[in-house]
């Protein structure tokens, strides 16, 4: 399940049980991703808010199905085949079009997101996901300037950046610590938007 010892959801007590309890999916199952920080539950709670705000909030503007499609490139593009397995299932639940889907997918393993069934501004924001994640450095205002030309607002081209910048992070902390996806359930999220406490995934 992952390098680091774990604590399995029956033998969690005290926080950890708490917080179990608020992200699990059917028959009690806790992502692996999330289980990898039981020995310290406040970084797992950490974890959950950034990743409910960023990726499941009912504020955010951009169509929460490309949100995943910037997850599942930017997770490619760092060669972390648990984040990408995860997210492609949840973004196909989503988009509930299995061909645009794989098609998506085959340009991302491709590394061409200009051949993806995405619109211009979509694109530029594939664009933009693959220099902040391979080049963040050399990031200028120009790669700003370039998706507000394509048509995204501010507010949503910083939907864009923290999509980019959490997958980074999941990423990093799924290949740090070995991660697998073994026993999970591929594709749950935290699916009421609505409710930014509501941690359970479906």
């Amino acid at each position: 399940m992952s390098w680091i010892k774990t604590v399995p959801f029956d033998e969690a007590t005290g926080k950890l049980r708490k917080l179990y309890e608020r992200v699990t999916g059917p028959d009690k199952n806790v992502d692996n991703i999330m289980m990898v920080h039981s020995l310290r539950p406040h970084s797992m709670e950490g974890h959950m808010a950034l990743y409910k705000n960023v990726l499941h909030h009912s504020a955010n503007k951009v169509p929460k199905w490309f949100l995943e499609v910037l997850g599942v490139w930017v997770s490619s593009l760092n060669q972390c085949s648990y984040c990408v397995e995860h997210h492609f299932s949840g973004l196909q639940r989503l988009l509930a079009d299995a061909e645009r889907g794989d098609a998506i997918r085959s340009a991302i393993e491709a590394g061409t997101p200009d051949s993806a069934p995405l619109d211009n501004a979509q694109i530029a924001a594939m664009c933009y996901a693959r220099k902040l994640t391979e080049a963040p450095a050399q990031m200028v205002q120009a790669d700003v300037r370039a998706l507000r030309d394509a048509g995204w607002d501010d507010g949503e081209i910083l939907e864009i950046n923290q999509v980019c910048a959490y997958f980074s992070y999941a990423n990093r902390t799924v290949l740090g610590l070995g991660c697998s996806t073994t026993g999970d359930v591929l594709g749950l999220s935290p699916n009421n938007s609505d409710d930014p406490a509501d941690w359970g995934h479906s």
